[in-house]
C-alpha cells in the first residue's frame, strides 16, 4: 500500500527514482488525467542521469501537442523496484495512470486529505 495526503486541493505522495547517477525521493501529484507514469522536469532528469529511449507526441489539458523526450528510470513502487518510462516535461512531477495501473486509488478530498493506492487483487 501506498499512501499520501491532499495538499492545495492536489493528492500527492512521496515517490522514489533510481537512475545512473543515484537515487532521488520527492513529492508527486497524481494526476489521472495524464495517461503515462511520470513526468520529470529536465534537472532531475540530468541529476539523476537517466537514460533516453525515445522522442514521443503529447496532447497538452488545451489540445496542443508537443513532442517529449522520454528516458527510462526505476521506482520504488508498492515496496517493489519497478521500471518505467519518464517523460521530461517542464512541470512539477506528476504520477500517471500508466503508474497506477492495477491499483485501487483512494482520495479524501478536503485539506489533509488521506490519499491511498492500494494494489488490485
Amino acid at each position: 500500500m501506498i499512501t499520501g495526503v491532499v495538499k492545495s486541493d492536489e493528492a500527492c505522495i512521496r515517490l522514489k527514482v533510481n537512475g545512473t547517477r543515484g537515487e532521488q525521493e520527492f513529492e508527486a501529484v497524481i494526476d489521472t488525467g495524464y495517461t503515462g507514469a511520470l513526468t520529470l522536469p529536465p534537472k532531475w532528469v540530468t541529476a539523476l542521469g537517466l537514460k533516453w529511449q525515445s522522442v514521443d507526441r503529447g496532447t497538452l489539458a488545451d489540445g496542443s501537442e508537443c513532442l517529449i523526450d522520454v528516458y527510462e528510470a526505476a521506482v520504488v513502487w508498492d515496496g517493489r523496484p519497478r521500471r518505467i518510462l519518464v517523460d521530461e516535461t517542464d512541470t512539477a512531477p506528476l504520477i500517471g495512470m500508466g503508474l497506477l495501473n492495477g491499483y485501487e486509488l483512494r482520495i479524501q478530498v478536503r485539506p489533509n486529505g488521506r490519499v491511498t493506492i492500494i494494489p488490485l487483487s
